[in-house]
């Protein structure tokens, strides 16, 4: 029974072969070709480029994410439907699968129209 697992396990193991020696050559290629001249500024905190001004654990903003949420959330819808019209033009999936994505495209509306009506869209 253990030899029905074997092409899996096997897989499995040249998988991480191929994830982890890469990174492991990268490391031994730079530590050993590398120079290694830390200095103050090097070795000072730093966020975007720029000093740390503030304290980590101050309040902060949370619009900006929000944006960034709403932004990948309708950027995965847009990946749904660039298949499904290329799909549709060629007439593959008849009315069944044109009314599926009609109901698709109804809930991304309501959706929208929600956050547009809740103000999540507005930047002040």
């Amino acid at each position: 029974m253990a030899q029905g697992y074997m092409p899996v396990l096997l897989f499995m193991l040249i998988g991480v072969i191929i994830g982890v020696l890469p990174m492991c050559l990268g490391w031994l290629v730079g530590w050993l070709l590398g120079t290694n001249r830390p200095d103050p500024e090097k070795l000072s905190p730093y966020e975007c480029g720029f000093e740390a001004f503030e304290d980590a654990r101050m309040q902060f903003d949370v619009r900006y994410y929000l944006v960034a949420i709403l932004f990948i959330l309708f950027d995965l819808e847009v990946a749904f439907l660039l298949p499904w019209a290329a799909v549709l033009k060629s007439g593959e999936i008849g009315f069944v699968g044109f009314l599926s994505m009609m109901f698709f495209l109804a809930i991304l509306i309501v959706g929208f129209a929600y956050e547009w009506a809740k103000g999540a869209l507005e930047w002040e």
